[in-house]
């Protein structure tokens, strides 16, 4: 809650309408760049498309446009069916893992939370592992089941923790870690098992581990779209009850906050979208934990603005880092997770030796 202090004449008042100002100057700018970010990252590839080419192929296909096409199919189907599904997904994947990221460090108060903390990333790797060496008659129903796998993962760690965590009707947010923290390191433990007793598909294992956009379809996006859409939508709405749980669970409950109900929502919120994300792309590190802190330092802890920002800076990061990554070292392709981690530790341990706390 923003308090204002009555100032007397000629005396400045409170800097929180200034922070405000500059928190809605910021999330508009951050979208007007993401808008311009989407067709740009789409142009840059293998092959050399001009950007306003990519720009008119664009606008082909928004309602009541009419632009004369002077350009081939082949670089339509280029820019529509390989690379504009990979940005968004890139785009959708970041959103998710940084407000999922913000999300869990606002609820436990912990400035290390994220989607491995608690066991969610771990899970989904186990079920993606599981579906890789399923029997081929497995995979011929017109669809993977790698992606099934790993939100089943994700989604049953969650549910794994939860019921250890929550006794006589109450979840503790430490007990929860705890849990996660074990089932993490059991879940890892199996996973590198598996790894290498998996024989001649470890190399797609190690490339699903290691995340990559390279295989994005629009099928994806149209799976992705609406949970990451409705989870961060959710999350949004709790935005001022995160705020209060900052304060104490005691003092959330006196002004009005059923956190009991509140982290059941939040938590569950949260996990479906990081599941979402992962389950097509593999286990990307860092963004959950990286953005979020971006955007505190920056524009400051309170989550009704936070939570959008993550969700900005995050997707226009992982679009960003996805354009480096397949073209630092073409025609070959770094994978995602190893470029974001490569960028995520020097950033963290610089915040940490910079602040001996890192403040919500």
């Amino acid at each position: 809650m923003n308090v204002v202090k009555l100032s007397a004449p000629g005396q400045s008042v409170h800097p929180y309408p200034l922070r405000w100002r500059r928190c809605v100057y910021a999330i508009v700018g951050l979208a007007i760049f993401l808008s311009v970010l989407v067709p740009l990252a789409t142009t840059i590839g293998s092959v050399q498309i001009p950007f306003s080419t990519t720009f008119n192929v664009l606008l082909t296909k928004l309602p009541l446009i009419s632009v004369d096409s002077s350009w081939s199919s082949t670089l339509e189907t280029i820019i529509l069916g390989i690379r504009l599904p990979r940005v968004i997904l890139a785009g959708l994947v970041g959103a998710a893992l940084s407000v999922a990221g913000a999300t869990y460090q606002g609820l436990f108060r912990n400035p290390l939370a994220d989607p491995s903390l608690i066991a969610v990333a771990q899970g989904a790797a186990l079920g993606a592992v599981v579906g890789f060496l399923l029997p081929p008659n497995w995979h011929g129903f017109g669809f993977s089941v790698v992606p099934v796998f790993a939100f089943i993962g994700a989604v049953a760690s969650i549910a794994t923790i939860y019921g250890l965590a929550r006794t006589r009707g109450l979840l503790g947010m430490t007990r929860l870690i705890l849990a996660g923290v074990a089932l993490a390191a059991l879940l890892s433990a199996m996973v590198s098992y598996l790894v290498i007793t998996s024989g001649d598909k470890i190399h797609g294992i190690m490339f699903w581990l290691m995340g990559s956009f390279s295989l994005s379809q629009w099928s994806e996006v149209w799976v992705v779209l609406p949970i990451v859409i409705s989870g961060i939508t959710v999350i949004l709405i709790h935005a001022r009850a995160l705020n209060l749980i900052q304060l104490g669970e005691e003092q959330a409950q006196q002004l009005g906050v059923n956190t009991e109900r509140i982290k059941i929502i939040l938590l569950g919120a949260a996990t479906l979208v990081t599941a979402a994300a992962v389950s097509f792309v593999g286990t990307i590190s860092f963004v959950g934990i990286i953005i979020p802190h971006i955007a505190r330092l920056i524009w400051g802890p309170d989550y009704r603005f936070l939570l959008p920002l993550s969700v900005l800076t995050g997707g226009v990061f992982l679009i960003l880092t996805d354009v480096v990554a397949r073209t630092a070292m073409a025609p070959s392709e770094i994978p995602i997770g190893v470029f974001t981690a490569a960028c995520g530790a020097p950033f963290f341990l610089y915040v940490l030796r910079r602040r001996a706390t890192i403040l919500f």
